[in-house]
Order: structure tokens, then C-alpha cells, then sequence
């Protein structure tokens, strides 16, 4: 009985060492951050009074980029912070160009985490941040392309300085994502709704994107010999006071997660 009573001691110990063991050490995965500008970026669109718009470079600048396993679930039209019991940051600054592929083009992956805590990312923050290098240089974003009228068309480099933070809850679309299990792969996306600039004349001219949307009519009124080259600062000087104020109030809302809606702070 005394013999008994000892192999099962030591087989109860054995078995608790196993499940600290296993209890101690998280599971670990690889979370991928990717920044995604859809088919409005990749393949062009029509605005919602008739240019037909193509996008060349779509440069945008993501910095602070951090996802959280948040508990409880972010509510960005609450605001406030995530709390979070896991957030895996990704370092430094990065510009990446959202026009980059051809029509087919997958979101850009804009770096990853290889050693992510395995979980649920439903939420995400980051923030449009100018560049200190390269193409888009002291802007957050620039957007190259061409709009096309009744013949007339109009190449425009919009570049924008305000800087603008995003947090965002859960990612909403036709897929779940930021769901990351151990040894697997999980993407945490950035999603930028052009569209809401230019409106889109495929969506119903009632739509809240169309109503708070410039157009391009306004750009291509300030345009000069069939070129516009300007940033904010150039666009409060040339378009009407209403449009420049539609501009600046939408703006913010370019961030979001599929379509999933952030919190956003201009800076």
C-alpha cells in the first residue's frame, strides 16, 4: 500500500510539473501588419461627379503600429484607451506604397512580428506620420495619379501634412482576422478608404460617404494646364472655404479596419 501510495505521489508531481510547464510558457506565433488602400487604389474608380480616377503612387507613411488582444472589446466611437492583456508593437516608421502591384495586387505588407503571443488581435492602433525620406517626404500621405472628364484629364499630386492617429476595434468583413494560433500566421490589417475623399458613383448619392465626400470637381477647378500639384497648406489658399472644410473633416475617417470604424485625433 506504501509502495502504491509513492508511484502515485510521484506520478500526481510529475503531472503538475508537465502543466506549469505548459502553463508558463505562451504560445507563440508570427502576427503580420498589412496596410490595404482595396480596389479603389489598385484598379481606380469614378468619383461621385464623373472623373474617372487612376491612381500611379499612393505613398502613406504608418508608424505605432500596435495590435491588442483587448478585454474588454475596443469601442472607437467611445474612444478612449485599449485594455489590453497583450499588444505587440512594430517598430519604426514605415512608408509603403498602397498602388504598388497591379489590379490584383494583395494589401501591402508593411512588416511582422515573428514572436506574437497566440490570441485574438481585436484591436489595432497606428498613426499616419510624416516621412522623414524618400518619395513622400514631410507628408504623411501622397496621392499620384490622373482624373479623366469629357476628354479633359487632370494629373494631381495631393499631398497632405497633418499628421492623424487611429484606434481601431475589431477588423469587419467577409473574413475574421487577427486570429493568431501557436506556430501559425495571423493578419492584423490597416484598411484606407479613398473613397470617402472623392465619393464613389457607383454608391447611392444619399450614402454617408458621398454626402461628407469633396468629389474631384473642386481639385480639377484649381487645377492649372491640366496639372495639380499641391498639399493642404496649397489648397486652403485655392479651394472655396466649404470645400476646403469638407476636405479637412474627412480626412480623419480615411482609417479603418475593413470596414470597421477607428477613433481618430488630428495632430
Amino acid at each position: 500500500m506504501k509502495k502504491q501510495f509513492t508511484i502515485l505521489a510521484v506520478l500526481a508531481l510529475l503531472a503538475s510539473s508537465i502543466l506549469a510547464g505548459c502553463g508558463g510558457a505562451a504560445e507563440k506565433g508570427t502576427l503580420q501588419f498589412h496596410a490595404n488602400g482595396e480596389d479603389f487604389v489598385r484598379q481606380g474608380f469614378v468619383s461621385k461627379d464623373g472623373w474617372a480616377i487612376t491612381f500611379d503612387h499612393v505613398y502613406i507613411t504608418l508608424a505605432d503600429i500596435t495590435a491588442y488582444q483587448s478585454d474588454p472589446p475596443y469601442d472607437p466611437h467611445a474612444g478612449g484607451d485599449v485594455q489590453a492583456k497583450v499588444e505587440v508593437g512594430l517598430d519604426g516608421a514605415h512608408t509603403v506604397d498602397l498602388a504598388e502591384g497591379g489590379e490584383d495586387a494583395p494589401p501591402i505588407l508593411v512588416g511582422e512580428v515573428q514572436d506574437a503571443t497566440a490570441g485574438h488581435y481585436n484591436a489595432i492602433h497606428w498613426k499616419m506620420a510624416r516621412a522623414t525620406s524618400g518619395p513622400a517626404s514631410g507628408y504623411c500621405l501622397v496621392i499620384v495619379g490622373a482624373a479623366e472628364k469629357d476628354g479633359q484629364t487632370i494629373n494631381f499630386t495631393i499631398k497632405i501634412e497633418p499628421e492623424y492617429t487611429y484606434t481601431c476595434g475589431e477588423y469587419v468583413g467577409d473574413e475574421r482576422k487577427g486570429i493568431l494560433q501557436a506556430n501559425g500566421t495571423a493578419d492584423a490589417e490597416m484598411t484606407f478608404h479613398f473613397d470617402h475623399i472623392f465619393g464613389d458613383v457607383d454608391t447611392p448619392m444619399d450614402d454617408e460617404p458621398n454626402v461628407g465626400a469633396t468629389g474631384f470637381e473642386p481639385f480639377a477647378q484649381v487645377a492649372e494646364g491640366g496639372a495639380l500639384d499641391t498639399d493642404i497648406a496649397g489648397l486652403q489658399t485655392k479651394l472655396s472655404a466649404e470645400d476646403y472644410q469638407m476636405l479637412v473633416d474627412i480626412l480623419p475617417t480615411l482609417g479603418h479596419v475593413g470596414e470597421g470604424h477607428c477613433h481618430s485625433e488630428t495632430h
